[in-house]
């Protein structure tokens, strides 16, 4: 994996939706940076699948986009994701 900031690990890297939602499963990480826009499932669906499968407690996740559109801000906030970056 990559090199990480001290007290950081990072524990999977997806290429789409589907795989984010499988690693998350997998890995059953404390935060997820996650992309709006993916091949296949996107970010915000990717979101509610992971937070719908997630054991207690609940992955904090963090949702990243370069367009600055305020439905996503929205539908992300929707499906639970904790904070929005853009």
């Amino acid at each position: 994996m990559h090199s990480a900031a001290p007290g950081v690990e990072v524990v999977g890297e997806a290429g789409d939706g589907a795989e984010a939602v499988l690693l998350a499963a997998e890995t059953g990480p404390d935060v997820i940076l996650m992309d709006i826009r993916m091949p296949g499932m996107n970010g915000i669906e990717a979101t509610e699948r992971v937070l719908a499968r997630a054991a207690d407690p609940a992955p904090r996740i963090l949702v990243l986009t370069t367009v600055d559109l305020d439905e996503y801000v929205y539908g992300a906030l929707r499906a639970g994701a904790c904070g929005f970056l853009l």
